[in-house]
């Protein structure tokens, strides 16, 4: 190990090591604490955003309102993926967020401006019944913003869910005119759009 700029000022790795060590024989200057630490921080030019599609096949049923996820596909895109099972733990999960926003999650108030759904017995979340078996298909095109290529991976699966399953039901409520612009999409919603047409 040498001094940069400075030929013939060199060290070994051991003996850089046995000065930075604490005990009586660790050849530092007098008045140099033991230790060693170099703290760096990169700072990429710019951040890097995963990007995903989101595709789902799903059935209405007009009588009760009920929403069936039969088919869930993801292309997803966080360039060079390091860990594949942390990626996938990431989309599935948040996708399954995603699900909850479209179908269930709702902060309701009653007149007064009060709670409704302060607590999990009224706040509805997904659980493995609502949630689809998920085919994720990986895109690799490394990112050129840092020296790993890695992207974001937690944005992609939350976002795009609520928009596919409003659209979704839209497409299949198509005969009866039925738009939904507004998550939860919710059974009410889907009868009352069904009885007015």
């Amino acid at each position: 190990m040498g001094i940069l700029g400075v030929p013939g000022a060199e060290m070994s790795l051991a003996k850089v090591a046995q000065a930075a060590r604490p005990g009586w024989d660790h050849g530092r200057p007098p008045g140099v604490d033991a230790g060693l630490e170099e703290t760096y921080y990169y700072e990429p030019p710019t951040v890097t955003w995963s990007y995903a599609a989101h595709a789902a096949i799903l059935e209405v049923d007009i009588e009760l309102g009920h929403v069936r996820i039969d088919k869930y596909a993801i292309a997803h895109d966080c360039g060079v993926v390091v860990n594949p099972m942390l990626v996938e733990g990431q989309i599935v999960g948040g996708t399954a967020q995603g699900i909850g926003g479209a179908l269930l999650e709702e902060f309701a108030y009653d007149s007064e401006g009060q709670l409704l759904t302060g607590s999990f017995m009224d706040y509805m979340l997904p659980t493995a019944c609502e949630i689809p078996v998920m085919q994720i298909i990986h895109q690799h095109s490394p990112s050129p913003g840092n020296p790993f290529g890695v992207k974001g991976v937690g944005e992609g699966g939350p976002i795009a869910p609520p928009v596919v399953i409003a659209n979704g039901v839209g497409d299949a409520l198509r005969s009866f005119k039925a738009e939904f612009n507004r998550t939860p999409v919710k059974p009410q919603q889907v009868v009352q759009a069904v009885r007015s047409a």
